[in-house]
């Protein structure tokens, strides 16, 4: 288990790196951004971005994800190469056609979705569409065959090109949400042509009927599901947008940005998880490893929701105009939002090594009625009047209505003996500190800051004094800290040679 455990964090690093570097300069930038476009401004960027990447689920007709679990299937190269032709080709042509389509559109479609007239600002979502869209699948083929350094490189290049457009854009140029957008899609599309020109030996424009037929008939399923499950992070936003307010609706969009260093940790989960949790041909060692990384997936990123839910007023103060101070209260639970979603696709990958996508449909529609009712009854003053932690609170009780839906819908199909004692202690912990903390501690200062960051101490001290931890997982720490004490020794006597180093720990791993 544990050398599945090091290529699942060794393939997740290498995906979250370019992800973390993007999410890091993002927030970072925020100040800046912040200070250039108004609430409304970033409400209606952050509003078309998920409706980009909603419309993107539909636009891939589910062939991306049937593509990675046919790869695993099929160890014939030449196929393998045939099958990701045929996938790209049609990404590339729904795409193409769906946006010129919608160009012409542009008018008409900015009133039905925003409620006013500017084509333009649709214009740059729907290269934003292309882009995005025709980017993951692009993805995909480089995290198939785990090339992690290509798509470091290409992701890099994406950051890089994406903060100087949005800086020239936004702050120079005064362009607002259209800077936002185009600063964003206009250097994936730059991105998605150098990997074309990458992988031009699976890269075409021709679709194989047959093979594209199989990837639909195992992707098709998946789409609703999927499309179900985005939408929640559009119907909230919607909501705000159309129904509250477009400042709210700003406020909420940095809520969102911020609660990214949680997202970080999901996304290169995302990304490393499914081509892992496919290539075990043992259902039962499957099981077992599933379970394992479900607990310290929940390890990992509770700690960080923790923080986040008792330092958020900090981060907002820090990191945004105080025009946008109310994001946070949304905060921590759109960070607890993100975990729960990261649980979701342990889920879903269940269902796919069982063929059972169907299972998702109900799953996700259960999820999105809840997230209505919820955002219905939490968030107006008509209601219980919680405003932007009421439409935080709906997005987290629509994920574990999902969660638990597909656990029920799943177990009878692929048994996976989840650690449950141990994931309620870890809940019960994380869920203590930050509630108790909220409570009882100040809410601003340098003191209410320190305080609060030295109560977080609470939660290792907590995880041993239960013994979280059993004696095989801390003589594994204890010999992964001499390990790694080894060879920094064995650096330091070598000179410092940074590559040498690096190469000895992957050739170990």
């Amino acid at each position: 288990m544990l050398d599945y455990l090091k290529r699942l964090v060794k393939t997740g690093a290498a995906y979250q790196a370019a992800e973390i570097a993007a999410k890091a300069i993002a927030v970072l930038t925020l100040p800046l951004y912040t200070a250039h476009a108004s609430t409304k401004a970033y409400g209606a960027y952050n509003f078309l971005l998920t409706a980009v990447i909603l419309a993107s689920i539909v636009l891939r007709l589910g062939v991306g994800e049937a593509f990675v679990r046919f790869y695993f299937i099929d160890t014939d190269e030449q196929r393998r190469a045939r099958i990701a032709r045929t996938a790209t080709a049609t990404v590339a042509w729904t795409t193409t056609v769906a946006s010129l389509v919608c160009v012409a559109l542009a008018g008409p479609l900015s009133q039905l979705v925003l409620g006013f007239d500017d084509p333009l600002l649709m214009d740059c979502a729907i290269l934003g569409l292309w882009a995005f869209t025709n980017i993951e699948m692009a993805y995909a083929q480089l995290r198939v065959d785990e090339r992690a350094r290509t798509y470091m490189l290409a992701s890099g290049a994406n950051v890089a090109m994406t903060v100087a457009f949005t800086i020239a854009l936004v702050v120079f140029a005064g362009q607002g949400a259209r800077g936002l957008l185009l600063g964003n899609f206009g250097a994936s599309a730059i991105v998605v042509v150098g990997l074309w020109w990458v992988l031009r030996k699976r890269f075409s424009l021709r679709v194989r009927v047959g093979d594209l037929g199989a990837m639909l008939k195992f992707g098709l399923p998946t789409v609703p599901a999927d499309a179900s499950v985005y939408a929640l992070q559009v119907i909230d936003r919607l909501y705000l947008f159309r129904v509250v307010s477009h400042g709210a609706a700003g406020e909420y969009a940095i809520a969102v940005q911020l609660a990214t260093v949680v997202f970080v940790f999901v996304r290169g989960f995302q990304y490393a998880w499914p081509p892992l949790a496919y290539s075990i041909d043992s259902d039962l060692e499957a099981s077992k490893l599933y379970s394992l990384v479900t607990t310290y997936f929940v390890l990992a990123t509770g700690m960080v929701v923790a923080a986040v839910a008792l330092l958020g007023r900090w981060l907002v103060r820090l990191l945004a105009h105080p025009e946008y101070f109310g994001a946070h209260t949304a905060l921590p639970w759109l960070a607890l939002g993100w975990t729960l979603y990261g649980l979701y696709q342990v889920m879903i990958v269940i269902t796919g090594r069982a063929r059972v996508m169907q299972r998702n449909i109900p799953a996700a529609a259960a999820g999105l009625a809840v997230n209505v009712l919820l955002l219905l009854v939490l968030v107006p003053r008509s209601g219980l009047g919680l405003g932007l932690a009421g439409a935080g609170i709906a997005l987290c009780g629509a994920y574990v209505a999902m969660v638990a839906i597909m656990h029920l819908l799943t177990r009878s199909v692929f048994a996976v003996d989840f650690q449950w004692g141990r994931l309620g202690r870890l809940a019960a912990i994380f869920g203590g500190v930050a509630v108790s903390g909220e409570l009882l501690l100040p809410t601003s200062g340098l003191v209410g800051l320190l305080v609060r960051v030295l109560w977080l101490a609470w939660i290792p001290a907590l995880l041993l004094l239960t013994r979280f931890f059993g004696a095989g997982e801390r003589e594994q720490v204890r010999a992964l800290v001499s390990d790694g004490r080894r060879r920094v020794a064995a650096w330091r006597a070598g000179g410092g040679d940074v590559e040498a180093y690096a190469e000895d720990s992957l050739r170990d791993i």
